[in-house]
């Protein structure tokens, strides 16, 4: 499954991979997490658009949202065949930008980050719905798209995020010209030699904990967290001398 990740890209790097006709400013968020709203990119009129939405599809037909567990990824498997999925495969395919995503390895909880080995930004395949409430009010929300592991991620967990390929955008994107079998065919493992994975701080299980830290490697958090850890108590010991010192005043 795929339940945080990473936007850390300069938003003008977005724009230019994703091409879309927004100019949106956002800052780096290290630590995304369902419910939280996110930025997709759409085709709406023919035309890439950026929005935001909140992360975990609520489909149309649900009646009270607040009976119903948001749906923060879509096995790509059964994708065409599930009641929460098929519409939305069919007529609103999305995108989600990304640089990276967390995943824990089952035997002690042991958080990993997975990014592009060149560094740069990623494309989640999503899909996004709009609910209507019985007052007329609207909410966007998105799932994003999960396949098995490949084999490398595979000693990490079983699933992974559908990773879109950007001369594939616009085959995902476009679902007047594209149906859901043709576009399904891209629902594949990406390849081994595409990402790395590392381990990172246990820091990432906090929702609240959002910096660059969480995604250096663990050694080199922990390394950080130490040294902020003994400047502090040196600021702490040197004011505690400070205060110590006689006053002028005495």
């Amino acid at each position: 499954m795929c339940g945080r990740y990473a936007i850390i890209s300069a938003p003008e790097a977005m724009r230019a991979l994703f091409a879309y006709e927004d100019q949106p400013n956002f800052p780096p968020r290290y630590n995304v997490a369902p419910t939280q709203p996110v930025p997709i990119v759409r085709l709406m009129e023919g035309n890439r658009r950026f929005a935001l939405v909140r992360w975990g599809l609520l489909p149309a037909w649900v009646k009270d949202p607040r009976t119903f567990s948001l749906l923060i990824n879509a096995r790509g498997e059964s994708i065409n065949d599930k009641p929460a999925f098929r519409l939305a495969m069919r007529r609103r395919r999305c995108l989600f930008p990304a640089d990276g995503f967390y995943e824990w390895r089952q035997e002690g909880r042991r958080a990993f980050f997975v990014r592009a080995k060149s560094g740069g930004p990623l494309a989640f395949a999503g899909l996004w719905e709009t609910w209507m409430g019985p007052n007329g009010e609207e909410l966007d929300t998105a799932t994003i798209v999960t396949t098995r592991a490949n084999r490398a991620l595979g000693t990490i967990h079983e699933r992974m995020p559908v990773v879109i390929a950007p001369e594939a955008f616009e085959f995902w994107l476009d679902c007047h010209k594209v149906d859901a079998d043709a576009a399904a065919a891209l629902i594949a493992p990406a390849p081994e030699e595409a990402l790395e994975a590392y381990e990172v701080s246990p820091a990432v299980n906090h929702v609240a904990n959002d910096s660059p830290d969480l995604i250096a490697p663990a050694e080199s958090a922990s390394t950080a967290s130490t040294a902020h850890k003994s400047a502090d108590k040196a600021k702490s010991s040197d004011i505690a001398k400070d205060s110590a010192q006689p006053s002028l005043f005495d």
